[in-house]
């Protein structure tokens, strides 16, 4: 099959590759650059485990192909922890018990990523509208809610410490 040259950042690296022009997004990450923190539920832009951020936004990697993605900057969960350093987001997941299986946690974390930049201090119901598009089938979703607030509180002190 025909291959073309995709071009693109990812993770804030630039890529340039070879790939088949009907590769589904999620595919290209796992299976092309090995980024396998990008999980594929139900291949139908449903269950939000193939989340990630392309240009700020939330997008289900499962439904796009790779090629409307190139020139812009894509985000996994790869690219969210800096130097070895989990982010606020991610140490809040842990300290909150909101890991279970962890198969929905990359995309609970970088919808709540996007959130958390658009809104500082998100009320309970707009977290849990932010996750909306995300399933977990652990838990009741309060511990996730409880991480979100956290790392809401945890950006908001680290915010305070830098001015």
């Amino acid at each position: 099959m025909e291959q073309v040259l995709f071009e693109g950042k990812i993770n804030g690296e630039k890529i340039s590759v070879k790939i088949s022009p009907n590769m589904r997004l999620v595919d290209f990450l796992r299976d092309t650059l090995g980024l396998t923190g990008t999980k594929e539920g139900c291949g139908e832009g449903e269950c939000g485990a193939c989340t990630v951020i392309v240009d700020g936004q939330t997008v289900n990697s499962c439904l796009l192909l790779a090629m409307q993605v190139a020139g812009k900057e894509v985000l996994t969960i790869e690219g969210v922890s800096k130097e070895g350093e989990l982010s606020p987001i991610q140490q809040a997941f842990i300290d909150q018990g909101a890991v279970q299986c962890g198969y929905c946690t990359p995309g609970m974390i970088l919808s709540a990523q996007v959130l958390l930049k658009e809104n500082k201090s998100p009320s309970r119901y707009e977290i849990a509208r932010a996750l909306s598009g995300n399933v977990c089938r652990c838990t009741g979703y309060e511990k996730i809610i409880d991480a979100v607030a956290d790392a809401a509180q945890r950006l908001q002190e680290a915010e305070g410490e830098r001015v």
